[in-house]
């Protein structure tokens, strides 16, 4: 019995070192983990997996990624050295407490799952349901604009007031909703397109239509990616007698939109698909650190191509002259410039790409101020003024984007 007594503690040694050293390995291969992420993970790899963002300038962006690079290094050498070798002696003195620690963490974010998955999870872009301009959910569309109804907003110490008709149009107020037998120029996209934070007289469609003549119908929604503009403009387009144009708004800085799959997407051959539902965990991490592959990239301009090409044929079947705005805040840089070519070059698309002074942003946020709206409306009036005849129809189509040439409109110097 002395014997057996004798050499139970030394097992239970041999086990704590055992449980030591696995914990020590653990430690040091999360060390070297983050060690190779902060060394791999160079500007050039950063900037083909974590695409432009509206929300942050590009100075920023880098900013951080260095940030969190220099983090991790550190985090990882401190790991492989000290951390490593203290949570090996914590293991071995306290095998009871980790383990605890470990379970601990890993019911927290089981807890945390189970947590989110009462509440409803919204799009990123549609993360306040109460926001206004006050949006409702649609079965097809992912969401829409509640139809009917006037809000109001305070921004940057204006009050914004947003009406819509019955259709969910912006309009100037509730006494004038779109007619649908009037000749009309028909816009689409998000909420750069919808005026975010400007009045409807500032917004791209109100100054647009009114310098060539023609009713202004802002189908744009807040939040949407092409592929629901595109599914927006499949439905109201019939509804219009006269429709002359469909101007549609793209930017390389809202890609990434295209390629979630929290909202209805269409996949290659316009298939509509319905949300996926995935990890709430994962949907959060993602709007922290938006990686994407270059197999989702690739597959995301292959499609969102497709979706332009779709858009102009509705329109050109409708008998109205498709045109796509592409405004740019400041110079584009060369990843900028080579994306936008990917989409561009080869399609044929007639499109305008606007250059605009980089200060001209709401102050409270990243959308266009009413400097910005009125040059984006002037290009857009300008690719139509001379084609609108008496009969507001067009005698040709705008011309398609090429990847070389230069600006067709630069900020005047007034502001104006």
């Amino acid at each position: 019995m002395t014997h057996v007594a004798s050499h139970i503690p030394r097992v239970q040694q041999s086990e704590s070192a055992i449980t030591g050293f696995v914990a020590e390995l653990v430690i040091a291969a999360l060390g070297v983990t983050c060690l190779a992420i902060a060394v791999g993970a160079n500007q050039r790899w950063l900037d083909r997996h974590f695409l432009p963002s509206f929300l942050l300038p590009r100075a920023w962006f880098v900013l951080i990624e260095t940030t969190v690079r220099v983090g991790l290094a550190v985090l990882g050498a401190r790991l492989v050295t000290a951390v490593r070798r203290r949570a090996g002696r914590f293991v071995q003195r306290e095998p009871v407490l980790a383990a605890s620690v470990v379970a601990a963490v890993l019911l927290a974010f089981g807890a945390g799952e189970l947590a989110l998955e009462y509440k409803k999870v919204q799009p990123a872009e549609w993360f306040f349901p109460d926001e206004e301009p006050r949006r409702q959910v649609d079965a097809r569309l992912g969401w829409t604009f509640v139809p009917s109804r006037t809000g109001h907003m305070a921004i940057g110490g204006r009050d914004i007031t947003y009406t819509f008709d019955a259709h969910g149009y912006r309009v100037g107020s509730v006494d004038e909703p779109v007619d649908f037998e009037r000749p009309s120029i028909l816009f689409t996209g998000e909420s750069v397109m919808v005026g975010e934070g400007l009045t409807w007289d500032e917004t791209i469609a109100a100054r647009a239509g009114e310098t060539l003549g023609l009713q202004p119908a802002n189908l744009a929604v807040h939040g949407y990616s092409i592929d629901q503009a595109y599914m927006r403009l499949e439905t109201e387009l019939p509804r219009f007698r006269a429709p002359v144009a469909v101007v549609s708004l793209f930017m390389t800085e809202l890609f990434g939109r295209n390629l979630d799959r929290d909202r209805p997407y269409l996949a290659s051959g316009l298939l509509w698909q319905p949300a996926r539902s995935r990890s709430r965990l994962r949907s959060l991490a993602g709007i922290f650190v938006p990686y994407r592959s270059d197999a989702t990239i690739e597959h995301g301009i292959r499609d969102t191509r497709e979706v332009l090409r779709a858009t102009a044929a509705l329109a050109a079947a409708h008998g109205a002259a498709p045109l796509i705005v592409v405004p740019q805040f400041g110079h584009a840089d060369e990843r900028d410039q080579m994306l936008r070519r990917r989409f561009f070059d080869g399609t044929g698309l007639a499109a305008v790409f606007v250059e605009i002074d980089p200060g001209w942003r709401l102050a409270w946020d990243r959308h266009p101020d009413a400097r910005a709206a009125r040059t984006i409306a002037d290009a857009i009036a300008s690719a139509f003024r001379r084609d609108v005849r008496p009969d507001r129809t067009l005698s040709r189509r705008p011309a398609p984007l090429s990847s070389t040439a230069r600006p067709d409109v630069h900020p005047s110097s007034d502001g104006r």
